[in-house]
This record gives structure tokens, sequence and C-alpha cells, in this order.
């Protein structure tokens, strides 16, 4: 069995251990729902674009988020339309709890997307640094619970997002 075939398994069992059940989505699926809007796409370019056009100390950090979230979110879309995993949906029996925003999993890019936001400011605002990168991490978890993404997913896309944010705010 190669190599990522094992980490492929593991990855679905973590899943299934992750997902929300039957049982506990009603009660706790409006806090994970709210939470994984964080990552998407109108609340991430917004939190970029709105510093920016405040501008003084936020200028700066406002265009490398902004640089960040570009450039991670092309490297998620070739890696997505690359590799081509299907969302768990569609290989575990378990139904999302929101709309999936297209058929590929790997990797997860809300994911990428709430973490290009928080290390652009967290480097440029260090006391805040816990706070938003929790938050990001936060939004990956929320949709390995809601049924969209495996654990791997969301941590290739965190990683991607760090490594495209080491040239953009440590230069």
């Amino acid at each position: 069995m190669s190599v990522l075939t094992r980490l492929d398994e593991r990855d679905r069992e973590l899943f299934v251990r992750l997902a929300m059940s039957d049982d506990s989505r009603r009660a706790v699926s409006v806090f994970w729902k709210t939470l994984t809007h964080l990552g998407g796409a109108t609340l991430t370019i917004l939190a970029a674009i709105l510093p920016l056009l405040v501008g003084g100390a936020l200028a700066d950090p406002a265009r490398h988020a902004l640089a960040v979230l570009a450039l991670s979110h092309v490297v998620v879309q070739i890696v997505k339309r690359t590799v081509g995993r299907p969302r768990p949906s569609r290989r575990v029996d378990c139904a999302a709890l929101i709309e999936e925003p297209d058929r590929f999993s790997f990797p997860s890019g809300h994911a990428a997307a709430a973490m290009s936001i928080a290390v652009a400011y967290a480097v440029a605002f260090p006391a805040l640094a816990t706070v938003l990168i929790v938050a990001a991490v936060l939004v990956g978890m929320s949709r390995v619970v809601l049924g969209v993404h495996y654990p791997g997913d969301v941590l290739i896309g965190e990683l991607i997002a760090v490594l495209t944010a080491i040239p953009i705010v440590f230069r």
C-alpha cells in the first residue's frame, strides 16, 4: 500500500470521527456554519480591502493580506484542479451540512483564505496573533465538522497560506 493511500485512509478515518453526527447536527451547526463563513470569499476579501481603504497603519498589512489571499487562492485552485480529490460526501457516508462550493476537496480554500488573512495581520499586529491564528484554525475545523473537507485538506490549505505569506510579509 502506497504512502498516499495510507494517508488518505487515515484522513477519512479522522474525518468520520470529527464530522458532526446526526444527533449533534442541529444543536451546534449554527455556530459552525457562522464560523465557516469567516473563511469565505466575501469576508476575507473585505478583511483585506476595507482596512486598505482606511489607510494609515492598516494600509501595509492590508496590502499584504490581499496579496497573500490572492496568491494562496491561485495555488489552491491549481492544486484542487490538478489533484481532483472528491469531497467527503461523495466518498464517506456523511452528508454535508452546507452547500459545497465545488466537487473538489483538496485543499481547503476556506482554510487557506482564513489563514492568509490571519497570518498577514498577525505579523503586523503581534498582540493579536493568537486570536487571529486560532480563529483561522477554527474556520478550518468548521469545514471538517460541517462535512465538506477532510482534515488533511484543511491542513494543506492552511500550509499553503503560510508558505505563500512568507515571501510577502517577511520581505
